[in-house]
């Protein structure tokens, strides 16, 4: 929600900043190279904070600036490369153990997470919510125009990095978690943005709120299934998001038509 105020793009996703591909190829380094045995089961997570930080780093640094068109083609480029190293690493995955790990973190799961998990994700949640909350003032005036935020006091230079850190930070720590489930940040936004006027300032709590509660039926229905073959909660959500937003873009398009 945060990125489609910031970029004006109502198809921006968590998935353009690179940080969710950086989060999966750093727990994915954990089970090729073994890294943060210290860490024990919890590498996994503080390796996938490690990688979403470092693409993060990566890309405000190819952007050079906080116009939305370097964002979005510097992000994109983070994501292409990271998503190229990932399939590396699973292509030369040592064995069927560390193969099966691996499409965890691609495909998604909140199964066997628990309160241990939650104390690394909590800070990260606390700091990324914290920094984008904080410029709910910028995301309404960046809706009446650049110039227009620019005009009323706001830094929009500083603001814009804050609110590409914050999003960083939250889906660098989800990812590290949970895995890359999709669609979520992408489709949510769409369905409750009518319901708040439109207002890129009021999304971003319902937006919470509604993102949460999708997972979670979704993660219910995953358990419902008949027991067999395991079905991944990002592979559901994907299957769900898919043609919702199919309907979404076909709407809108019916409304210029």
């Amino acid at each position: 929600a945060a990125l489609q105020g910031l970029l004006r793009n109502p198809l921006a996703d968590p998935g353009l900043i690179g940080a969710s591909q950086g989060a999966a190829l750093g727990a994915a380094a954990v089970f090729y190279f073994g890294l943060l045995s210290f860490a024990g089961e919890m590498a996994p997570a503080l390796a996938g904070l490690l990688g979403a930080g470092i693409a993060l780093v990566l890309m405000l640094a190819l952007a050079g600036s906080s116009r939305p068109s370097m964002v979005i083609m510097a992000g994109l480029a983070i994501s292409t490369i990271s998503g190229a190293a990932l399939a590396m690493v699973l292509n030369f995955a040592p064995n069927p153990f560390a193969m099966q790990e691996l499409v965890f973190w691609l495909l998604g799961s909140v199964s066997e997470r628990g309160l241990d998990h939650l104390r690394i994700l909590l800070p990260a949640l606390l700091i990324g919510g914290v920094l984008i909350l904080r410029q709910r003032p910028l995301l309404y005036g960046l809706s009446l125009g650049e110039r227009t935020a620019q005009s009323l006091g706001l830094n929009v230079k500083r603001g814009s990095r804050l609110i590409v850190l914050g999003a960083a930070v939250l889906v660098g720590s989800a990812v590290a978690v949970a895995g890359a489930i999709g669609f979520v940040g992408l489709i949510v936004p769409h369905l409750v943005r009518p319901l708040v006027n439109h207002r890129p300032d009021r999304l971003l709590i319902p937006s919470m709120l509604a993102g949460a509660s999708l997972v979670l039926c979704a993660d219910l229905v995953v358990r419902l299934l008949p027991p067999g073959r395991e079905l991944k909660l990002g592979v559901l959500t994907s299957l769900i998001g898919a043609p919702l937003f199919i309907w979404l873009v076909w709407r809108e398009r019916q409304k210029w038509s």
